[in-house]
């Protein structure tokens, strides 16, 4: 399983495998994750692909799935990058911000995501 499900997992309360495939289904059905961009083109400039190769276990997510989540959930997510010795924080907020209700916090090394609690 990839770190960012699981530790989406971790404040969903929802095992990491369902996390996953709602964040699938969220882009499948090309649901907006940015405004003024179209999900679709947003995914096949990554791979054409994207979605089928997500749903495998062993793909690991990132900033789409981050933002797809906080849409889903309703929910802002702060990604603290700790590569740099300033401690960046990455901003996630979902489309409608007026109906925020949550915050997760995740750490990112540049190759590992973990909760922080």
């Amino acid at each position: 399983m990839s770190c960012l499900f699981n530790s989406l997992s971790y404040f969903i309360h929802d095992n990491s495998y369902d996390v996953r495939q709602k964040i699938c289904n969220y882009l499948e059905e090309n649901k907006q994750i940015m405004d003024g961009l179209d999900t679709k083109f947003i995914l096949n400039l990554e791979n054409s692909n994207y979605i089928q190769d997500t749903r495998n276990i062993s793909t690991w997510g990132g900033a789409i799935e981050i933002q797809a989540a906080c849409n889903i959930w309703n929910s802002k997510i702060i990604v603290l990058d700790i590569r740099s010795a300033e401690k960046i924080e990455i901003e996630f907020i979902p489309l409608d911000n007026s109906k925020t209700t949550k915050l997760y916090r995740l750490e990112w090394s540049g190759a590992h995501y973990e909760p922080i609690r």
